[in-house]
């Protein structure tokens, strides 16, 4: 097959009205077109939706490159730019045009790894369906899969009551803090796979940060939170362990601002009774919502090697409705020891 004619470009203001049918058509079934495929209530996230909400949901760093065919757009790309860890995560990548949108998806993610390098970007994240060879094409691009994400779904309904902040410190829960960074990076240490680790690179400066303006745990449904407010408590261990920093969970909500489904991510030790800790975060997105807007439900992402915690959500009431692999790429090169290495210029 000829390759493709067009180009890669940065999209522009005039961009906007075309983009917007792009992503909407995507997102549909046609067989004529690809997405990344992520399951948000129904058709996923995508520009299209974005478009309908307030224009900071684009931050000045983030990257939106378009595949442009004699003037037409044929293809999008939209990047989340982590400019605390040079951290790049790809939210959309959507094509039409039939049997060439492979490889228009496949131009797009080369410029993007291309730029990237050229900015300094250490790592690029991306979760898809595994479906319409998403898997295959970033993997082809040096992509290494390291591992799977279940979502679950809790329909909109009745949440729990909110819980007093009597009732939160009797159950152990309190709302996190710079303190409970130690407390944090053991826990995730804990619950987390060794590769995992080394490919995420979580520091303790990290966790210090959780609770302001940093967005981890990391999840395939991270970008959301851009639409929402965001809390995060912990779970203490009773008697706070051996060292008294000890932590049994996490969890991470997101309290919808737009028509978007509200999102909860949990982290616990296997061990740990986490149905509490999840009830109470039900209880804030019950109290903190706002009742003039309409929501979607709530949506919680869980990785496979974090069960039982998706049989825990099930029972209180989440569903299973798609399961969404998650890939990296880093730019930087790993030594198995410290050395002197000779010096380049970029």
């Amino acid at each position: 097959m000829a390759r493709t004619t067009g180009k890669v470009r940065a999209a522009r203001l005039t961009d906007l009205a075309a983009l917007g049918e792009l992503s909407r058509r995507a997102q549909g079934d046609a067989e004529a077109t690809r997405s990344l495929g992520l399951p948000v209530s129904g058709p996923p996230i995508g520009v299209f939706s974005l478009f309908r909400l307030p224009l900071g949901a684009f931050q000045p760093h983030d990257a939106l490159y378009v595949f442009d065919r004699d003037s037409h757009i044929a293809g999008l790309l939209r990047v989340e730019r982590d400019s605390g860890r040079d951290e790049w995560t790809v939210v959309e990548l959507d094509a039409v045009g039939g049997l060439d949108a492979g490889d228009v998806r496949f131009r797009l993610v080369q410029h993007l790894l291309r730029d990237g390098a050229k900015r300094g970007a250490t790592r690029f994240h991306v979760a898809c369906a595994d479906a319409d060879d998403n898997v295959e094409l970033f993997m082809q691009a040096g992509f290494v899969r390291f591992g799977d994400e279940r979502i679950l779904f809790r329909p909109a309904g009745e949440l729990p009551a909110p819980w007093s902040e009597a009732e939160a410190r009797e159950a152990g829960i309190r709302p996190t803090s710079p303190l409970h960074a130690l407390g944090l990076s053991r826990l995730y240490s804990a619950v987390t796979p060794a590769p995992v680790q080394r490919l995420e690179c979580l520091r303790l400066a990290d966790w210090e940060r959780l609770g302001r303006e940093w967005r981890i745990p990391r999840s395939s449904l991270n970008p959301i939170l851009r639409f929402a407010d965001v809390y995060t408590y912990v779970l203490e261990a009773p008697g706070g362990g051996r060292d008294g920093v000890q932590l049994d969970g996490l969890v991470q909500v997101g309290v919808a601002k737009e028509d978007q489904p509200h999102y909860l991510k949990v982290i616990a030790r296997p061990e740990a009774d986490t149905a509490p800790l999840i009830r109470f975060a039900l209880g804030v997105i019950a109290e903190r919502a706002d009742k003039s807007t309409r929501h979607e439900g709530v949506i919680a992402p869980v990785r496979t090697y974090e069960s039982p915690l998706d049989r825990r959500l099930e029972e209180d009431g989440f569903e299973d409705i798609a399961t969404v692999t998650l890939l990296m790429k880093e730019t930087l090169v790993r030594v198995a020891e410290p050395r002197l290495v000779p010096a380049g210029v970029r």
